[in-house]
């Protein structure tokens, strides 16, 4: 797992490339909570290269998600392959964070503050 990030105006952008799993999910973890520790609240997530997400990758989105939220602020995520948009829907992730099909849609959403 690849992890790229940038910081623009009070949003963070992190581009994920590769499979989110329990080997990887540590990095997503460590990346978002340096991101939150540094005082940005939003923070959109790119997954167009992620063909696969497991339990664990799915928890690492959600402890982010929550200290995102705890302060205010809130996560995006946009970029989803078919099979992994499954199994954020199945799982109810739509409830949690913003899931949308573009980078400008979730970006748009998230600095709106609408929820997911």
């Amino acid at each position: 797992m690849d992890i790229t990030s940038h910081i623009e105006a009070g949003l963070a952008t992190l581009t994920l490339d590769g499979r989110l799993d329990f080997a990887t999910s540590r990095v997503l973890e460590k990346a978002a909570a340096d991101i939150l520790d540094g005082g940005t609240h939003r923070i959109l997530i790119d997954m167009a290269a992620v063909p696969y997400v497991s339990s664990a990758g799915l928890r690492a989105i959600l402890v982010a998600a929550k200290a995102a939220q705890a302060t205010g602020g809130g996560i995006a995520i946009h970029g989803l392959q078919p099979m992994v948009a499954d199994v954020f829907i199945t799982s109810g992730f739509g409830q949690i964070v913003i899931l949308a099909e573009t980078g400008a849609e979730a970006r748009d959403r998230l600095l709106a503050g609408k929820a997911a």
